[in-house]
């Protein structure tokens, strides 16, 4: 049985799918999905515009005839990993970019076989229209914003609390100038879509944990209404010991090659002496990380940390579980 239902009956059992697939070719899955999602595509890239120039250059017609034919091959491989991965009292949802051809005949071949199909009206389009509107229109949240100079320990207790939301996780990228170490960065929409739904599973009663970011992390631009937010929520500063500090983000330099870590230090030229910069170069070609990250965090970051706004309380970091219990009595306190 195949059922279409509106976006927000499929948003509001989100949790009860045990398969949500993407019908939608790999390339536009990639730039984007609904979190959790599967790419079973009914045309791959190639495919996709095979249909889209017969459509425009020839007839729609031959165009659903070539597609149909794409569909059925795709639909034949995708049913060997669906099944028997998930059975027919597996509950699955089906989504395209539109909610048009690929999920309705994708998801009429596996609700013939026998599978419960939920086809998403509208597709992805819908679904973008919700999370571009929420986050527009963010709802209140308690937030408990953590604020400090680099390497203090921010992201390692956002990792050991509840009702938190990590944006240089989502966002995979550190928050300075070396942020992008760790890799590519997801696209604006696929950021945005995480977000929501990390914000959807807050509990909005309870304290929420977020760390002081500027309004842009990377590439990626934060939303204002979230933004605003994050600033006006309960501040709490966090300090560390410096060989603590050093300690932290020592890593980080480890991660980079000399080209890498040479082209980032050339951004920082404005900001940092010409000899603390021949110095951090020297002690990362000679492998002193522990030195790279003592002149970085002393002589860059910490003089261009800056922030306008004093936090309501400031604790140390020198001991990472007392300060979650600190953390977690101060949340338990801020509730509405």
């Amino acid at each position: 049985m195949i059922r279409t239902i509106p976006i927000e009956t499929f948003l509001e059992s989100l949790d009860s799918y045990d398969l949500i697939i993407d019908a939608r070719s790999p390339h536009e899955y990639t730039e984007s999905h609904i979190p959790l999602s599967q790419n079973f595509y009914a045309l791959n890239d190639e495919e996709h515009h095979q249909v889209g120039t017969t459509y425009k250059q020839v007839s729609p017609f031959e165009a659903r005839v070539q597609g149909a034919s794409f569909v059925c091959l795709n639909a034949a491989r995708h049913i060997h990993d669906i099944y028997p991965a998930f059975t027919p009292n597996s509950k699955i949802a089906i989504y395209c970019a539109r909610g048009g051809m690929r999920s309705s005949s994708l998801g009429t071949i596996l609700s013939s076989i026998g599978y419960p199909i939920d086809r998403v009206i509208g597709g992805y389009k819908s679904y973008r229209s919700v999370i571009v509107s929420y986050l527009e229109n963010l709802p209140s949240f308690n937030f408990i914003t953590l604020a400090g100079y680099t390497g203090c320990g921010k992201s390692d207790l956002l990792c050991e609390l509840d009702n938190v939301i990590d944006l240089e996780k989502m966002a995979n990228h550190y928050g300075s100038v070396f942020g992008d170490v760790i890799g590519d960065q997801p696209g604006q929409k696929e950021f945005q879509n995480r977000l929501a739904h990390a914000l959807f599973a807050l509990q909005r009663d309870k304290g929420a944990f977020i760390e002081a970011e500027s309004k842009r992390i990377g590439k990626i631009n934060l939303p204002s209404t979230l933004y605003k937010q994050m600033e006006s929520g309960l501040r709490i500063e966090i300090t560390a010991p410096l060989e603590q500090r050093i300690e932290r983000i020592r890593f980080m330099y480890d991660q980079m090659d000399e080209n890498f870590f040479r082209e980032r230090m050339e951004r920082i030229s404005p900001y940092i002496s010409r000899e603390d910069k021949s110095e951090s170069i020297t002690a990362f070609e000679n492998g002193e990380l522990s030195r790279v990250a003592e002149i970085l965090l002393t002589q860059y970051y910490d003089k261009v940390y800056k922030s306008a706004l004093k936090p309501s309380l400031s604790i140390c970091n020198d001991d990472p579980a007392k300060t979650v219990e600190t953390l977690k009595g101060i949340q338990n306190e801020y509730r509405r």
